[in-house]
C-alpha cells in the first residue's frame, strides 16, 4: 500500500467548483462573455510583435506567457492550446487547484503556481508576455504590483494592462449595474475608487520602463450579446506595452 495525501471528498469539491469555474452560464458568465475579445487582441498583438504565422495551428511555440491573477484558467487553456509555454499564478490557492484539474482534464501542461507576481519576479524569471487582466484594481500596493509585473518582461517582451476606468460611468455600469441591478458579478466585486485612469496606468508603465504600444476600450453590446473593442475608453479598456531591447 502506497500513502497518499489526497482527499478524495476534496478532489471532489474541487471538481465541481471546477465545474462552476468553466461553465458559460454559471457565477463567471461575465468573464466567459468577455474572453473572447481579450483573446482576439491578444493573439493579434502576439503575431504582430513576434511575426508569427496566423494561420498555423501551434503560431506561438516557443513563446512564454504569464498570466497574472489566472483564477481558474480562462485565458492560459486557448493560449497554451495556440502553442505558448504558459504559466499561471494566482494568490488563492483555491484558483489554482481549480484550474490545474481543469487543466489536467483538458490535456494540457500549464504551470500554475499558488504565488504573487512580486515573488517570482524576486526569483528573476522572465517571459515574453505578461498578462495584467483585471488584477490592478483588486490590489493594495498599485506601484509595487506594476513594477514587479513590468520586471517579469523580457527585452523585447509584451505586457497587457486590462482593467476599469475611474469614471462616474464606470461606477454607474460596473458598480451599480453588473454588481446591484444586474446581478452579472457579486456585490462587492469591485472598490471604484481602485480604478485607475488609462493615464495612471500608461504613467505606471513608462515609469518601470516600458513603452505604450496599443490601447483600446471595450463595450458590451447588448443586441448581440457580445463585447466588442472601441475608442470608448470610459469603462473598460486594455493598454499594451512593451518592453525595448537595450
Amino acid at each position: 500500500m502506497t500513502s497518499t495525501t489526497i482527499n478524495d471528498a476534496e478532489i471532489a469539491k474541487f471538481t465541481a467548483m471546477a465545474e462552476e469555474w468553466w461553465s458559460p452560464t454559471g457565477k463567471f458568465k461575465p468573464l466567459h462573455k468577455f474572453n473572447p475579445v481579450r483573446l482576439g487582441y491578444i493573439r493579434e498583438h502576439l503575431l504582430a510583435h513576434f511575426g508569427r504565422d496566423g494561420s498555423a495551428m501551434r503560431p506561438f511555440e516557443g513563446l512564454t506567457i504569464l498570466d497574472v491573477g489566472c483564477g481558474g484558467g480562462l485565458l492560459c487553456e486557448p493560449l497554451a492550446r495556440l502553442g505558448a509555454t504558459v504559466t499561471g499564478i494566482d494568490a488563492a490557492e483555491r484558483n489554482i487547484a481549480i484550474a490545474r484539474l481543469h487543466a489536467e482534464k483538458s490535456g494540457l501542461a500549464i504551470d500554475y503556481q499558488a504565488t504573487t507576481s512580486e515573488a517570482i519576479a524576486a526569483q528573476g524569471q522572465k517571459y515574453d508576455m505578461v498578462l495584467n487582466m483585471e488584477v490592478v484594481e483588486h490590489v493594495d500596493n498599485v506601484p509595487l504590483y506594476m513594477k514587479s509585473c513590468a520586471d517579469l518582461v523580457k527585452p523585447g517582451g509584451l505586457m497587457l494592462t486590462a482593467t476599469l476606468n475611474r469614471t462616474a460611468r464606470a461606477y454607474a455600469l460596473a458598480i451599480v449595474g453588473a454588481e446591484r441591478v444586474l446581478r452579472w458579478l457579486p456585490k462587492g466585486t469591485h472598490d471604484w475608487n481602485k480604478f485607475l485612469t488609462p493615464d495612471e496606468i500608461k504613467t505606471l508603465l513608462t515609469r518601470n520602463g516600458l513603452r505604450v504600444t496599443g490601447e483600446t476600450g471595450v463595450v458590451f453590446h447588448p443586441l448581440a450579446d457580445e463585447w466588442r473593442r472601441s475608442r470608448d475608453m470610459g469603462v473598460n479598456y486594455m493598454v499594451m506595452a512593451e518592453k525595448p531591447v537595450h
